[in-house]
Parts: structure tokens; sequence; C-alpha cells
């Protein structure tokens, strides 16, 4: 099963770090992505760019309207994701805890609906 992993964190922290300290964790998420790479679990992953670049879409009575920014005003903001395959939540939420981001902030385990089979 899939389960999409998103991984959050404080913008102006990770802008305050170090470049190294950065370099370093980058370092650590090409090597875990290697790793579950060989045990078949990984998919995808992808870092974000920071919100000021994002827009949100929505859509309602039949008009579009974008704002500028993330959804909610929040406290950490999406940095990234995986995308992994795991055989059940525990597993999914075993390799969660391997991020090397999940160290700034928190990471969101989620399933994702498998349109090909049954809910």
């Amino acid at each position: 099963m899939k389960y999409l992993c998103l991984i959050y964190n404080e913008e102006r922290h990770l802008a305050a770090m170090p470049p190294a300290a950065v370099e370093a964790i980058a370092g650590e998420r090409v090597a875990y992505d290697a790793t579950l790479t060989r045990a078949g679990q990984f998919v995808a992953c992808e870092r974000l760019q920071p919100t000021r670049t994002a827009a949100t879409v929505r859509f309602r009575d039949g008009k579009a309207t974008v704002t500028d920014g993330p959804f909610a005003e929040t406290k950490e903001q999406l940095a990234g994701f995986y995308l992994i395959e795991a055989k059940d939540r525990e597993e999914a939420i075993r390799i969660a805890t391997g991020i090397p981001p999940a160290r700034l902030g928190c990471v969101e385990v989620r399933p994702v609906w498998d349109y090909g089979k049954p809910a």
C-alpha cells in the first residue's frame, strides 16, 4: 500500500541554519532514499520551494479564485514529501521516523487511496 509522508517544518528555522547543516541533512536524505530503494519501499520524494512561491486555488460556484500563499497560516509549513510503499500503517510510521528532515519538524503519514481496489 502507498503512504504519503508529508514533511512539515518552520521555514524561518531552516533559513537560519548554516548551509553546511542543510547540506548534511540533504546528504542523509540521499542515503535514506537509497536504503528505501533497496528495500523496494521508495516511490518518490521532493522538497518544496518556500510558501511565498505557493498559490491556493479554490473552485466554487463555477468560478476559480487564486490566493497567493498556502491554504492555512500555521507555525509549520509543508516542506516536502515522500511517497512510499509499506505493508501497513505501522511500517509506514517506522519508515517516516527515519526521514532526516523529520528532525526539523514533523511528518504526517497518510494512506493513499488505491482506486483500483475497494475501500
